[in-house]
């Protein structure tokens, strides 16, 4: 999952939003100097990331992708996802994603002295191109996937997988459909077991 679906999965934690958001930017056990409850977040994230990868509709979606983008193919359906979760919101949450996004956005400016160097650098762009709300746009989806397209090491034109989403536009909505209750149910279990 991307950016948006770790930011609605954290609940209404400040620290396990913060975790489940800087996960990625943490090398291995490298947070010593974090709290304990940030800490969670991270291994939520992490926990996230490893149920995602083997689930079976996601292997589909996938699937579907990796004749034309290979092991890249995983890193885009996360960002389909996101725009499924932006344009079927509210049948998860009684929160706007406005009013969501928005609460995200206030916790990180917050707690920006905590935050890993990168995510520092990257916030100021998340919040003045409001990110969280853009996934909900084709155009911005766009965007994200140039924008990962210029970091990967090899990049096998993943720019163009928008015109993939565009044409199975139906197939990987369905396959979200199918997938994200059983994510939410399982990040619950977890989120109910943390230290109990």
């Amino acid at each position: 999952m991307n950016f948006l679906a770790h930011t609605f999965l954290s609940g209404d934690s400040e620290e396990i939003l913060i975790g489940n958001f800087i996960a990625d930017f943490i090398k291995g056990n490298r947070f010593e100097d974090y709290s304990a409850t940030i800490v969670d977040g991270i291994f939520l994230h992490r926990n996230i990331d490893s149920y995602t990868d083997q689930h079976s509709v996601v292997r589909d979606s996938v699937l579907r992708l990796r004749p034309d983008y290979g092991k890249y193919s995983g890193v885009i359906v996360d960002i389909y996802y996101d725009h499924f979760l932006a344009t079927n919101w509210l049948k998860y949450t009684h929160k706007t994603l406005k009013e969501h996004a928005q609460w995200v956005y206030d916790v990180f400016q917050k707690n920006h002295d905590i935050l890993p160097p990168r995510v520092q650098q990257i916030l100021p762009h998340m919040v003045n191109y409001n990110w969280l709300e853009n996934y909900a746009y084709l155009e911005n989806i766009e965007r994200a996937l140039i924008r990962v397209g210029e970091r990967a090491k090899y990049n096998p034109n993943i720019e163009l997988s928008i015109h993939n989403l565009e044409k199975d536009y139906k197939a990987f909505d369905q396959d979200f459909q199918r997938f994200f209750p059983d994510l939410v149910n399982h990040v619950n279990y977890f989120l109910s077991h943390l230290r109990g």
